[in-house]
């Protein structure tokens, strides 16, 4: 990753530090909510739930690893009362730990949403190959824009990422239509689909926030409203989206149960 800028203000790298916390605080509770709940879902939806509180679990250790860098990279103090200083101690801000997380949770994610819907299982199968494919090779494009400087690089980079961001926003947004209809209850179909569309409207605001340094911000502006945005799309896309996945599955095993949907 490129150095840090000089010249945090307090405010500046106080956000940074309170929005990387509420990550871990986020992305923990919601682990252990989802586990928890495994004995209250039917086996049909055991998995699905599973790996929902894997991807929350991963994102815990990534974010903690990511806050403990973020607080040994900078010495913040006061003297004699006044205004806290904040100064860079040389020690490198590793970021990437964020794209090592994406790499392996977003594919889960969209396996979840495939699983908790029930589709036939070739066509489960298929959609996990291709849509997992797809977005691990949307953060692998983007990684090497996000280390870069120079803003044509960046967009270079954007641009490819796009491609395969775009396939699966299609599947979740118009693919998965058909599918999401077909849900045993009104109430279930409503929550795969808001869960899809939650998905797409998370996943929109990772491409804004990565142009965050391509629009004309730089500095310490640019790393703060980069960390703490991407910090915020990921609650929204993980431990948000968890809770649907959740209570589509509590949906459908309560329909299983009553006797209206083969188990």
């Amino acid at each position: 990753m490129a150095p840090l800028p000089d010249g945090f203000s307090y405010a500046e790298w106080n956000a940074t530090y309170n929005g990387l916390s509420f990550g871990i605080a986020a992305m923990g509770s919601a682990t252990i909510f989802f586990w928890l709940q495994l004995p209250n879902v039917t086996k049909n939806y055991r998995t699905a739930l599973t790996i929902t509180g894997i991807v929350t679990l991963i994102a815990t250790y990534h974010y903690i690893r990511i806050f403990n860098s973020w607080s040994e990279a900078f010495t913040v103090s006061s003297k004699d009362g006044g205004d806290y200083t904040v100064q860079l101690t040389g020690a490198p801000f590793n970021d990437g730990y964020r794209y090592v997380d994406w790499l392996l949770t977003v594919p889960l994610l969209l396996i979840e949403l495939i699983l908790v819907m029930k589709l036939p299982q070739a066509e489960t199968v298929s959609l996990s190959w291709k849509l997992g494919l797809a977005s691990a090779l949307m953060v692998a494009l983007g990684y090497p824009g996000e280390i870069q400087e120079d803003l044509a690089v960046r967009w270079f980079w954007w641009c490819l990422s796009m491609i395969p961001f775009c396939y699966v926003v299609f599947t979740l947004a118009v693919g998965l239509a058909e599918a999401t209809s077909k849900q045993p209850s009104p109430a279930a179909a409503s929550l795969a689909s808001a869960a899809r569309y939650l998905t797409v409207l998370s996943w929109c605001t990772y491409p804004f926030v990565y142009m965050v340094k391509s629009v004309g911000l730089a500095g310490p502006a640019a790393t703060m409203y980069e960390q703490v945005g991407y910090s915020l799309a990921d609650v929204l896309a993980k431990a948000v989206f968890g809770v649907l996945i959740w209570a589509l599955a509590m949906e459908k095993s309560a329909v299983e149960e009553s006797g209206k949907l083969p188990a």
